[in-house]
């Protein structure tokens, strides 16, 4: 097993500070715990870069740096390309897949994987945000020899093998 205990944060480019709150915070409910900027790097390059961080019920955080003077490109992700999971539970998933058509937000869903339902949004930033609830039995309970064979089968069937 690993030393690694849990996620602290998973961090990501966002256009604008404040439309990424109302999306995370407002919106989807996670609070802003901690913005700060960052004027110097470690290598004592100067820059203006703003961190935020906003908290989910487990301790972990979604961050964001919005940084005006650094070129990035910000793009509608794919589904397959990247997206932000969080979990919740069905009776929030069911209400959330309501408010996102009362906000404005494109909403997709609700989408049967098995072990999990999920719905969709795309934030402001481009990024793909899915709300998933564990469904049943499957709720936490890994089955690591089933994830290896997938992925042996998938090793030697995928398109090029």
């Amino acid at each position: 097993m690993t030393d690694i205990k849990k996620l602290h944060h998973s961090a990501y480019r966002c256009r604008d500070s404040e439309e990424t709150r109302a999306f995370y915070e407002d919106f989807l409910g996670l609070p802003l715990i901690n913005a700060f900027e960052i004027n110097t790097t470690h290598t004592g390059r100067e820059t203006r870069v703003l961190h935020s961080f906003f908290a989910m019920a487990d301790g972990a955080c979604l961050a964001f740096f919005e940084a005006p003077d650094q070129d990035f490109d910000f793009k509608e992700q794919q589904d397959f390309d990247l997206h932000i999971a969080l979990e919740v539970d069905y009776p929030t998933l069911e209400k959330m897949f309501a408010a996102g058509p009362e906000h404005g937000i494109d909403t997709r869903g609700i989408s049967d994987h098995g072990f999990i339902h999920s719905i969709y949004f795309r934030d402001p930033n481009g990024y793909v945000v899915e709300l998933a609830a564990p469904v049943g039995e499957s709720a936490g309970a890994p089955d690591q020899v089933a994830a290896r064979v997938s992925l042996d089968a998938w090793q030697v069937s995928k398109p090029g093998a």
